[in-house]
């Protein structure tokens, strides 16, 4: 393996994700410190043993100490933390994130990097509907989908370290995907599903809803609750990607709409018929 137990672990941004892979690697025996802005995460991550050290201040030491650096921030303060900070880090550490966009951050951290640092991007396909360190799970991983989003200036090394640190945290299926593939896949599997969700919470204000909906119900909107700051920039960022797949997911359903005002009975179950087949792709296995 290209990971050993002596290695210092760093996570920047200690939320949900950055928590979770904070609990995993200490599990697992490394390492781990975290640098985050919200002096109450660091003192609970302390408390509860989800990390070995940390600060909300930038400390050279701490920093320099780190061989992988994990990066769990909003894509904007990526690219501000490493414009401010990277002189910290030791030469020869490798950088990754959990970003949920790619083609926006990754040229341009790539290109602003010094030469002895390698920054090779992933994205953990594993969350909740809360934030927080507090809620932190290493086992949201478990089984969980691991995209790593390499480009022509990664080293086959850091393309397995990064494997190596999904198959630690126990993650299920790993892919590689271009910066480009990642972003078109995001738009649909993960951006429209959020913002259905979101545009169906919005369709009504009936505060009594609540004592009739069903687990379906429950179940399609369990991502409406939404960290708005950080999923409106992921949207902007994504712009084009995500407005193609609304706009087919709007002529689907304007689709779906008509048939019914048409009494197509055929037509509505054909679709259904077509859904219950691609969805059957999801089910695992018992």
């Amino acid at each position: 393996m290209l990971i050993n137990r002596e290695c210092n672990i760093l996570i920047v941004g200690l939320g949900l994700i950055g928590g979770s892979y904070a609990r995993g690697l200490k599990k697992l025996g490394f390492h781990v410190s975290a640098v985050t802005r919200n002096p109450a995460t660091i003192e609970y991550a302390l408390k509860h043993h989800i990390i070995d050290e940390g600060t909300t201040d930038i400390d050279p030491q701490m920093i320099g100490k780190a061989d992988i650096v994990v990066f769990s921030l909003y894509p904007h303060v990526f690219k501000e933390w490493i414009a401010a900070n990277q002189q910290f880090i030791k030469p020869g550490a490798l950088i990754t994130d959990v970003t949920g966009v790619k083609s926006c951050i990754v040229y341009d951290i790539q290109a602003s990097l010094r030469d002895d640092l390698e920054f090779i991007a992933a994205h953990p396909m594993a969350g909740k509907e809360v934030y927080g360190v507090e809620n932190s799970d290493e086992k949201i991983f478990y089984g969980a989908n691991f995209i790593i989003v390499p480009t022509d200036k990664n080293t086959e090394e850091a393309i397995e370290i990064c494997r190596e640190m999904a198959l630690l945290l126990q993650f299920g299926r790993i892919s590689v995907l271009s910066p480009e593939e990642h972003d078109e896949m995001i738009g649909f599997v993960s951006q429209l599903t959020h913002c259905i969700a979101v545009t169906l919470m919005n369709c009504s204000d009936n505060e009594l809803l609540v004592n009739y909906v069903g687990d379906s119900f429950r179940d399609l909107t369990r991502i409406a609750r939404i960290n708005e700051d950080m999923w409106s920039e992921l949207f902007l960022l994504n712009k084009e990607s995500l407005l193609r797949e609304m706009d087919k997911f709007l002529g689907e359903f304007k689709s779906l709409r008509d048939e019914l005002a048409a009494d197509d009975t055929e037509g509505m179950k054909e679709k259904m018929r077509v859904s219950t087949k691609r969805r059957a792709l999801f089910d695992k296995p018992v």
